[in-house]
């Protein structure tokens, strides 16, 4: 019977020993250690990313909050930090979750982030030959025990210099695009993103908005006033997820318990509330992360009363966004995956996201290659109206068959993809 090429590939990582290729290709030798406790990776977590994250993900306060919300066993999380000259080049955080029978170790928060991937010291793995990245990769892989296969959704592609960081990591399926809106000033981004008929599409928009009544906008940081204005905007979440038909991942008490610990003074984690208002009342409001120079947005909103939609207030919200955070001083605003057209008319920016499986075991393996089956088939009824309104309409009709509409369902487990 012929093996796949998965199988193969976890032969090669069973088979000839690393010192006779480090020897024949006369690659760098890496030194792994793996842990459990979070507490033994700290420092290095910190020092490799003390400049700059590519997602929250790679915060390890926002991490830390994760866990403690969701209840994390100590013996689910994994820590593997690649040390290159004694020196650590990577840390790689993951939880590891059962997956219809498979161990599987991924991202600890899931699709709650618009993006993830490794931590590394960008400038010494941008100087490693291929052969030396991808043997980086597969020493992390042979340091992990107890689980099937390593899956990293949603890892950007970082070019520098010409140079892949993560091609050499495990198989690689393509999977959408990262937006993002990367200015000096606002000014930079109106005059490279607007032209004369979208300024003028956005201020009859406004005119519309403030002839409503008293339009205000604001920004929140942590502490009790933000704490009360999430609670709106998971109210608001929620009505958009029952007109859609779908589960609402916020309505799991410790998601929400998460959610709630960033916002509260004092949690490590900088949260940023940009809020719009009509009358007094919240109509949109995004909730973003600060990190350095740029920010990132996880969760946006606005009020579903039809009298106000012709007003736009999302769009109102995020122009009011775009004036203000670049003359703040970020940089980089971070607006996830997935194209919309308030992505498609601000974001200078698309980067290539993609998923990476690192199989382990022969089990892992199948996992591996089902998954990524799935993940094309979902592609594919994507990309065509009539294949994705029949889905819609399966899954709508599954759901209230189901009672899940009304939360009334089973639930995924939070951070299950």
């Amino acid at each position: 019977m012929a093996r796949s090429a998965a199988y193969d590939d976890i032969l090669l990582l069973d088979q000839a020993a690393e010192s006779d290729w480090a020897v024949a290709t006369g690659s760098r030798s890496f030194r792994i250690t793996a842990t459990h406790r979070m507490a033994d990776v700290e420092n290095v977590w910190r020092a490799l990313t003390g400049s700059s994250i590519e997602s929250p993900g790679q915060s390890i306060d926002f991490i830390r909050l994760w866990i403690k919300a969701l209840g994390i066993a100590e013996r689910d999380q994994f820590y593997v930090v690649a040390h290159l000259d004694d020196a650590p080049i990577a840390l790689v955080p993951l939880q590891r979750r059962w997956d219809k029978g498979a161990r599987v170790l991924s991202w600890f928060p899931g699709p709650h982030v618009g993006c993830n991937a490794p931590i590394v010291d960008v400038a010494r793995l941008q100087a490693l030959s291929a052969d030396d990245r991808r043997r980086l990769w597969i020493k992390l892989l042979r340091s992990f025990r107890g689980a099937d296969v390593v899956y990293m959704k949603a890892v950007p592609q970082l070019i520098i210099d010409g140079v892949d960081l993560f091609a050499e990591m495990g198989q690689i399926l393509e999977s959408d695009t990262l937006y993002r809106a990367a200015f000096t000033s606002f000014e930079e981004a109106d005059r490279t993103q607007r032209n004369k008929s979208r300024r003028k599409h956005d201020r009859q928009q406004g005119d519309k908005l403030n002839a409503m009544g008293e339009v205000s906008f604001e920004e929140l940081g942590n502490g009790p006033a933000t704490l009360a204005v999430l609670e709106t905007m998971f109210q608001q979440r929620a009505a958009r997820f029952r007109d859609m038909g779908v589960f609402d991942p916020f309505a799991i008490p410790a998601i929400r318990e998460f959610y709630d610990s960033t916002a509260r003074a004092a949690s490590g984690v900088p949260v940023k509330l940009h809020v719009m208002r009509l009358n007094g009342e919240v109509v949109a409001m995004r909730y973003d992360i600060e990190h350095g120079d740029r920010l990132f947005c996880l969760i946006s909103s606005m009020s579903d009363d039809p009298s106000i939609q012709h007003g736009s207030p999302g769009k109102q919200c995020l122009l009011r966004v775009m004036q203000t955070v670049f003359e703040q001083g970020y940089r980089v605003f971070d607006m996830g995956e997935g194209l919309t057209d308030e992505k498609r008319h601000w974001c200078n920016q698309q980067i290539p996201v993609r998923h990476h499986y690192m199989p382990i075991t022969r089990r892992g393996a199948l996992a591996a290659q089902a998954h990524r089956s799935w993940h094309r088939l979902r592609s594919r009824i994507k990309s065509d109206d009539k294949l994705l309104a029949w889905a819609k309409n399966l899954r709508g009709t599954m759901h209230r068959m189901a009672g899940r509409a009304d939360e009334s369902g089973s639930k995924p487990a939070p951070g299950e993809d």
